[in-house]
C-alpha cells in the first residue's frame, strides 16, 4: 500500500508529522489539501516533531513555520529561529552576488520572525519570508520572492539581480516603493480603500501589476 505524502500521527501529548516525499512543493500542496477540511480540528495542537528523512533541514524548518503561522499548530519557539539563511561563520551558502536566483518556487528561503523597524535592512540571495510587519523606512532586498505575513509599508525589492519571475505578496500591501527586477511601482497619489485581502505584485507585460491574491483563481 502506497504511503501518503504527509501523515499525521496523534498521541495524547500532540501530533507527529511524517513526510514520505522529497519534493517540498508537493508536500506543501498535500498539506494544504488536508488542512482545508481539518484546520479547526488541528488548530492549537502541539507539534511534537516532523519526520522527513528525504527533506533538507531547511525544508523541514519551512514546514514548521507553515504549521505554526498558517495552520496555528503549537510549535516551541526554540524550533523557530529568527533568521535562517547564510551561516556567517562558514559562508557555506554564500552565493555569487551577481548570480540571478532561479529558485522561485522551491529554493533558499530566509525567515524573519518579527517586525522590521524603520532603518532596518534585510538582504538575501533567495526568498525572504517575514512573519510580522514591515514599517516605513525599512528595506527588504531579495534575489527571489518577498512574502510578508503582515503589513508591508517599507521598501521591497524582489528579484534584485534581475529575476522578473519574482513576486511580492503581503496580507496588507502598502509599500513606500515596490520593485521587481528593474521595474518600479510606486503607490498611487490617492490612498485607496483596503480590500482586506492579501495582495500580490508581479510582472505582467513588462509592468508591475498588483492584484488581490485569490488562491482558487
Amino acid at each position: 500500500m502506497k504511503k501518503e505524502v504527509i501523515e499525521f500521527k496523534g498521541v495524547k501529548e500532540g501530533i507527529f508529522v511524517n513526510v514520505n516525499g522529497d519534493n517540498l512543493l508537493a508536500v506543501k500542496e498535500e498539506l494544504e489539501k488536508k488542512m482545508k477540511t481539518a484546520y479547526d480540528f488541528y488548530k492549537g495542537t502541539k507539534l511534537l516533531g516532523i519526520k522527513a528523512s528525504s527533506l533538507s533541514p531547511k525544508e523541514t524548518l519551512e514546514l514548521k513555520f507553515i504549521l505554526r503561522y498558517k495552520y496555528d499548530f503549537l510549535v516551541s519557539e526554540e524550533e523557530l529561529p529568527k533568521n535562517i539563511g547564510i551561516k556567517p561563520e562558514t559562508n557555506e551558502l554564500e552565493p555569487d552576488e551577481n548570480e540571478v536566483f532561479q529558485g522561485i518556487d522551491v529554493g533558499m528561503t530566509k525567515f524573519i520572525n518579527g517586525t522590521l523597524r524603520s532603518g532596518q535592512i534585510e538582504k538575501f540571495h533567495g526568498n525572504i519570508v517575514i512573519v510580522g510587519d514591515v514599517n516605513p523606512g525599512a528595506l527588504i532586498q531579495a534575489g527571489g520572492n518577498i512574502i510578508v505575513l503582515g503589513t508591508l509599508r517599507g521598501v521591497a525589492h524582489a528579484g534584485m539581480n534581475g529575476n522578473l519571475e519574482s513576486i511580492v505578496a503581503a496580507y496588507d500591501l502598502q509599500p513606500t516603493q515596490l520593485r521587481i527586477g528593474n521595474k518600479i511601482s510606486r503607490p498611487p497619489d490617492e490612498v485607496s480603500e483596503s480590500l482586506h485581502l492579501p495582495e500580490i505584485a508581479k510582472i505582467r507585460s513588462g509592468e508591475v501589476i498588483i492584484e488581490p491574491y485569490l488562491p482558487n483563481k
